[in-house]
């Protein structure tokens, strides 16, 4: 098993380093395709966080956790910006079709790979601070250390 635990202030620059960090972490357990996933699905969420969250104020910091086991990579992502919209994560009377990305609002594409991507998505708020867990299944790493 391999943790990965980060904090990084609430910046587009630390972000990317941050993306950067956790691929390399992981990159020998997981195909080239699953790499790009983990990094589109973390790049949206912390992206939106930096952009929605913080806003103008870059005075916030982000907490990245990622633990890989047998089955994937569990996923979580803290910070003490403002409360996710109910919206975001609402999957009721969605349509399981890719949207056109221009019938959106804005940030709706992005919560739509995320969904797509992630598996055991949710959500919770508790004392301030947001925390946002997925879990993104990967092939067992026995297959990948044959070939």
């Amino acid at each position: 098993m391999r943790v990965f635990n980060l904090s990084f202030p609430a910046t587009l620059i630390a972000v990317r380093d941050a993306l950067r960090a956790a691929v390399a972490r992981f990159i020998r357990l997981m195909t080239e395709e699953e790499a790009g996933t983990l990094e589109l699905i973390l790049a949206e969420i912390l992206n939106n966080i930096v952009e929605h969250s913080y806003g103008e104020s870059e005075e916030g910091v982000i907490a990245l956790s990622i633990v890989r086991d047998r089955k994937g990579l569990n996923c979580s992502v803290s910070d003490d910006g403002i409360p996710l919209p109910p919206a975001c994560l609402d999957l009721r009377d969605r349509d399981p079709e890719r949207p056109d990305p221009s019938s959106l609002p804005e940030g709706g594409f992005g919560w739509f790979l995320i969904r797509d991507l992630a598996t055991d998505l949710g959500y919770h708020r508790q004392d301030g601070r947001n925390l946002l867990a997925f879990r993104m299944p990967l092939e067992p790493v026995e297959i990948l250390q044959e070939g």
